[in-house]
C-alpha cells in the first residue's frame, strides 16, 4: 500500500510527532529529532524514547515508514577539515538518535563544496563522511536526498547519487530520497508522462529502484531546470496534480514514505486524502 504523510512538527518533544501525523490521516511521516538549526541538542531521555515508541505503536507507524531529517547545518562535503569534522559529529549524533528511537532511516542533504573544490572531490568527501558515521552505528540507513542544484550543491544528478553509493564501503546502508520539486528544478521533466517514465528507468539503471527509500512530494514554484528550490502546494506549481496522482497510482512506490513538505500544513489532510483515493486506498 501507499504510505503517505508529511514532515510533521515534533514541538514539545519527539513523542508528539506520531500523534501529529495520525491527526492528519498520515500512514507515514518525517520529523526532526532535534532543532534543525542548532548544532547541539540535549540527549534523548529514556522516557522520551519510550513515549515516542508507544505513540508510534498506538498510531500504527512502523519504523520503515518514518524518515528522520537531519539538521540543515550539516555539510558532509565541506572543503575545510575543521568544519567538515563539525558536520560529521553532528551527523553521527543524528544517526545515533535515530537508532535510540528505534527508527531506521535518516534523510540528509548531500552537501556543497562551496566553490572551493570540484564536484568530484565533494562527492568523495560526502561518501567518506557517511562511511565514518556508519562505521560507528549498526542498523541505521543514511538516505541521501537529491537537490535542486542551487549554488555549488551536489546531488542534483542521479549520477551524483550513484557516485556517493559507489564510493562508499557500505552502499547497502545508503538509500535515496527523491524530492519532486528538486528533481524538476534540476532539469528532470516529470510532467510529460513519457519523460517521467524515462526518468524512473534512468534511476533504476543508475541506482536501482530498490534503493529508493522515500520521496518528498512537493510541487515547484519555479520552472524545470531553474536550479532553484521553491516548494509549492500540490497542484499549485509547474508540476500539477497529475504528476502526484501518477506517483500515487504507481506500485513501484508502495511501502516507502511519501512525504509532503508543501508550504501550507493546513492543506495536508486534504492532499493526503486525495493521494490515498488515487492509490485506491479510500473511497472516492
Amino acid at each position: 500500500m501507499k504510505r503517505i504523510g508529511a514532515h510533521v512538527s515534533a514541538a514539545g518533544g519527539v513523542a508528539n510527532a506520531p500523534l501529529n501525523a495520525a491527526a492528519i490521516g498520515a500512514t507515514a511521516f518525517a520529523f526532526f529529532s532535534k532543532n534543525q538549526r542548532q548544532w547541539q541538542a540535549k540527549p534523548l531521555t529514556a522516557q522520551e524514547i519510550e513515549a515516542f515508541q508507544e505513540n508510534c505503536r498506538s498510531c500504527g507507524f512502523d519504523p520503515e515508514h518514518i524518515l528522520i531529517h537531519d539538521s540543515y547545518l550539516i555539510n558532509l562535503g565541506h572543503p575545510e577539515d575543521a568544519a567538515l569534522e563539525k558536520s560529521r559529529l553532528a551527523f553521527l549524533d543524528e544517526l545515533q538518535r535515530c537508532e535510540q528511537l528505534g527508527c531506521r532511516m535518516v534523510n540528509f542533504h548531500p552537501g556543497s563544496g562551496l566553490g572551493k573544490i570540484t564536484e568530484s572531490e565533494c562527492l568523495q568527501r560526502i561518501a567518506a563522511s557517511v562511511d565514518w558515521a556508519l562505521e560507528q552505528t549498526s542498523t541505521v540507513v543514511a538516505v541521501v536526498e537529491n537537490t535542486a542544484g542551487q549554488g555549488s550543491t551536489v546531488g542534483y544528478l542521479f549520477d551524483h547519487l550513484a557516485d556517493i553509493r559507489r564510493l562508499s564501503h557500505y552502499p547497502e546502508r545508503i538509500g535515496i530520497c527523491i524530492d519532486t520539486a528538486h528533481l524538476c528544478a534540476a532539469g528532470y521533466d516529470l510532467v510529460d508522462p513519457e519523460s517521467c517514465e524515462e526518468i524512473w528507468q534512468e534511476f533504476d539503471t543508475k541506482i536501482g529502484l530498490r534503493h529508493l527509500k522515500g520521496m518528498h512530494l512537493n510541487d515547484s514554484k519555479v520552472p524545470c531546470s531553474s536550479r532553484v528550490d521553491r516548494h509549492a502546494s500540490l497542484g499549485e506549481g509547474v508540476l500539477g496534480w497529475e504528476v502526484f496522482e501518477r506517483i500515487a497510482g504507481d506500485p513501484r512506490f508502495d511501502e516507502i514514505p511519501l512525504i509532503l513538505e508543501t508550504p501550507q500544513p493546513e492543506r495536508w489532510p486534504q492532499e493526503i486524502a486525495r493521494l490515498q483515493r488515487k492509490a485506491g486506498e479510500t473511497d472516492e
